[in-house]
């Protein structure tokens, strides 16, 4: 056998890939972009929890005590472990600022969520004014080509 393939290589070869073909045809496809609702600029951030709190002061003490660190995995690492041999009371500032900031969310969100109901209630309106106008207006058209049909009789 010179060159070539043996029959039974050439068609396993021919199976495999139409079983790679046939697995990626029904495989679910991602979503694009398109799909995702564009975010709203005006919503309200979420707030952070205790321990990104206490992340947010423990990244300024540590970039002081190691100025010549650039990586952020090992502020992190060492924010997560110091976060982690902290006591309940030593906690304790961290978690009341972070429930203070979810209360101020939480006000936020309903200043939110009642402007975006209002805005709204005010689209459906005007939809439905200019439903009936649009009605109306071609009533009217119909009301004048049957007058001008008659004329023409």
């Amino acid at each position: 056998m010179k060159g070539g393939k043996p029959k039974s290589q050439a068609k396993n070869a021919a199976l495999s890939v139409n079983k790679k073909a046939a697995a990626a045809a029904t495989k679910p496809s991602r979503s694009t972009k398109k799909d995702k609702k564009a975010k709203d600029p005006a919503k309200p951030k979420r707030p952070p929890s205790a321990f990104f709190v206490f992340m947010e002061d423990f990244r300024v003490q540590y970039k002081e005590k190691h100025p010549q660190n650039k990586s952020v995995s090992v502020v992190g690492k060492a924010g997560g472990d110091k976060w982690k041999s902290l006591s309940d009371t030593e906690k304790a500032p961290f978690i009341a600022k972070a429930e203070k900031r979810k209360a101020d969310y939480e006000k936020n969100m309903k200043a939110y969520n009642k402007k975006q109901a209002e805005g709204a209630k005010d689209d459906d309106e005007e939809s439905e004014k200019s439903m009936s106008e649009v009605n109306n207006e071609d009533e009217e058209d119909d009301e004048e080509e049957d007058e001008e049909d008659d004329d023409d009789e």
